[in-house]
């Protein structure tokens, strides 16, 4: 058989992380967490992490593996992941990989792009900036140099702003057009899988989450680590609005309000992205697993036919 990755994607709180396991209960499997704030150990409420019966429930890889004070990104991930999946299939051809962070699973399925170095102190002098002036600004920037960058990434994410920036600067050439070149070949197929729902239906839960995590201890988590809050792994919906709420800028009741909304508008910029790629078979969240198996394991066959 050849190996075959099924990736699930999906806006957050959608339930991905439930019909993961039963996939992988299925497929007798592994699952590759792709969530690039569940990597951190210290994070766990906010990050929505599997809780101790579904982590029993299935093998998982790369949830809580790092903390945040490493320094850990995209490229590294990709070369973990690859290496991880290089030793499951040797037991298995079917693995499974899920999660929300889109820039991560493309790097897992397609490979990175490349891109030039540039002086270390273009980056330092926009994190100055930041520091200084706020996000704001950066993001203008960005907006006049490559507009096509500005439109398609997490644009409140300060991280992903700056590389972007840093590139446009140092090479005096958009960031954009560093992209989509012709990638290394995977030893693996793939089958993604999306799942989604109406609007409402996927804000409405997302709202219960978010109630759900400040009933159990969210507000205490984000107390421990506030002090650290300049960190980029804390630069993350839930983390940042709870800490201008520790500093007195907002009322609890308005950071609560503002979580839900950025966390909304993280999931509207997650079905975009995953929408792009037209060979994702989408299903409802009710769909009955039974029908997804069928449809995963009609693909299966044809890959092996």
């Amino acid at each position: 058989m050849n190996n075959i990755l099924i990736t699930i994607v999906g806006p957050t709180a959608i339930g991905k992380t439930a019909l993961s396991i039963q996939l992988a209960n299925h497929f007798k499997c592994d699952i590759i967490s792709c969530d690039s704030r569940q990597f951190y150990k210290e994070m766990t409420i906010g990050t929505a992490v599997p809780d101790a019966k579904e982590l029993a429930a299935a093998k998982h890889h790369f949830i809580q593996n790092r903390s945040v004070f490493d320094d850990y990104n995209v490229g590294q991930f990709e070369k973990d992941a690859l290496s991880k999946l290089e030793k499951l299939f040797l037991t298995n051809p079917v693995q499974i990989m899920v999660g929300g962070s889109g820039l991560y699973i493309d790097a897992v399925l397609n490979g990175l792009d490349y891109f030039p170095k540039v002086d270390t102190r273009i980056r330092e002098k926009l994190n100055q900036q930041l520091k200084e002036k706020g996000l704001k600004i950066l993001q203008q920037q960005l907006k006049e140099l490559d507009f096509e960058t500005y439109n398609s990434i997490t644009i409140d994410n300060p991280q992903r702003v700056i590389r972007a920036l840093e590139i446009c600067i140092g090479t005096k050439t958009p960031y954009s057009t560093f992209k989509n070149k012709v990638k290394t070949p995977r030893n693996f197929y793939s089958i993604k899988i999306g799942v989604t729902a109406d609007r409402e239906i996927i804000y409405n839960r997302i709202n219960d989450r978010v109630d759900f995590m400040i009933t159990n201890g969210l507000i205490e988590e984000a107390k421990k680590l506030h002090q650290y809050k300049n960190l980029n792994a804390l630069q993350t919906v839930g983390y940042r609005e709870l800490f201008s709420f520790f500093e007195g800028d907002i009322t609890k009741d308005f950071a609560i309000s503002e979580i839900k909304k950025n966390t909304r508008r993280f999931a509207k910029r997650q079905i975009t992205w995953f929408k792009k790629d037209q060979k994702t078979l989408w299903f409802n969240y009710k769909t009955d697993t039974n029908s997804i198996i069928t449809k995963i394991s009609d693909k299966i066959n044809l890959i092996n036919s």
